[in-house]
């Protein structure tokens, strides 16, 4: 009898082929997940539409608030939500700036901005601080550099993003140190103008998938 009992059972070595291959299976699928957990992210291209895009800027003096605008030309951001490297460029025609007021606009062009010789002002990302959300709000910091009257300047922005669908808006509020970057102070005697100019800019434009 005991002979016929062995040849029903299965062969030890079958039985440990088997356990080797289970084992091979699992080792082989925890490494698939861990090594998707390190892999980036697809990147992300936030697209402006200059139409539906406005920066404000104000410059307070002793009497009152200066408010004017500036149109965008282009915008667009690459980003990478895993790492946090962006890239891509947003141009501002600097010739357009306009406060209300001729005469203060013409010695804005020709004496601070010089835009006849530098007409644009371009913001360049180089890095995304916290996590941009692809759906639904997100609060983040830009990292980039700053390009006005011909020169760059480092310069970091908490930006407010609001994605649905593909459809994304975002503001953020700076200021611009203008005469420590190299621009005239257009005070005079009587009337004293702050040397510095707060820009807000509010931003639509579409989300994409490369």
């Amino acid at each position: 009898m005991e002979p016929a009992l062995l040849t029903e059972r299965e062969p030890m070595t079958s039985i440990a082929i088997r356990k080797n291959v289970f084992i091979s299976f699992l080792v082989t699928g925890f490494f698939l997940l861990a090594m998707a957990g390190t892999l980036p992210a697809q990147e992300v291209v936030l697209v402006l539409d200059p139409a539906q895009t406005r920066i404000d800027f104000s410059l307070g003096d002793i009497l009152h608030t200066v408010h004017g605008t500036f149109e965008v030309k282009q915008g667009i951001i690459h980003v990478n939500p895993a790492t946090g490297a962006a890239s891509g460029l947003v141009v501002v025609d600097a010739t357009s700036g306009e406060s209300g007021n001729g005469t203060r606009d013409r010695k804005m062009h020709k004496e601070i901005l010089e835009s006849q010789k530098s007409p644009e002002i371009t913001i360049t990302p180089v890095r995304i601080q916290g996590q941009l959300a692809l759906q639904g709000a997100s609060q983040v910091e830009m990292k980039g550099l700053f390009k006005i009257h011909g020169t760059e300047h480092e310069i970091t922005m908490k930006v407010a993003v609001q994605i649905e669908a593909d459809s994304l808006t975002a503001a953020t509020h700076f200021v611009v140190p203008y005469v420590q970057w190299g621009m005239k102070n257009p005070s005079t005697f009587i009337l004293r103008v702050s040397d510095k100019v707060e820009i807000d800019i509010h931003a639509a434009g579409r989300l994409e998938h490369p």
